[in-house]
């Protein structure tokens, strides 16, 4: 198992990508047997040790959903604490990639239209990022 990336705060360094197709953007829900089982979200996970940002979300979406980003643009970061501990998020908008999107996990996904996604179904951590997403990007 790869070793955890902690920022300079002891925060779970983790990359999240907001993937856009024609004017939606992509949520997936946690599968079962995971933390935060059943909750909506958007991919991404943790970063390995020497790993870049944008690598990092490159291999996550490979990982859990078998499409390559092929445009990303970091967007803003943010920390939050949940019980098992504070992660330190970093969000990308991903605008291009290829392939299509395959759940390697078994979890659901859904297009969401921006101002009508029902924010409590996404992590908490997402509460202020979800009302804050606008197509097209600014």
């Amino acid at each position: 198992m790869p070793e955890q990336v902690l920022d300079a705060g002891g925060a779970l360094l983790v990359v999240a990508g907001i993937v856009w197709k024609d004017g939606l953007f992509l949520g997936v829900e946690r599968p079962e047997g995971k933390a935060h089982a059943g909750w909506w979200e958007f991919p991404g996970g943790k970063v390995e040790q020497g790993e870049s940002l944008e690598a990092a979300l490159i291999r996550e979406l490979e990982e859990e959903l078998a499409f390559t980003s092929t445009a990303l643009a970091f967007w803003r970061e943010k920390r939050f604490v949940y019980p098992q501990g504070p992660v330190h998020l970093n969000f990308f908008h991903v605008t291009a990639f290829e392939g299509e999107v395959i759940p390697q996990e078994g979890q659901r996904f859904a297009w969401f239209k921006p101002g009508e996604a029902d924010v409590s179904i996404f992590l908490p951590a997402n509460a202020d990022i979800i009302p804050a997403l606008r197509w097209p990007l600014l």
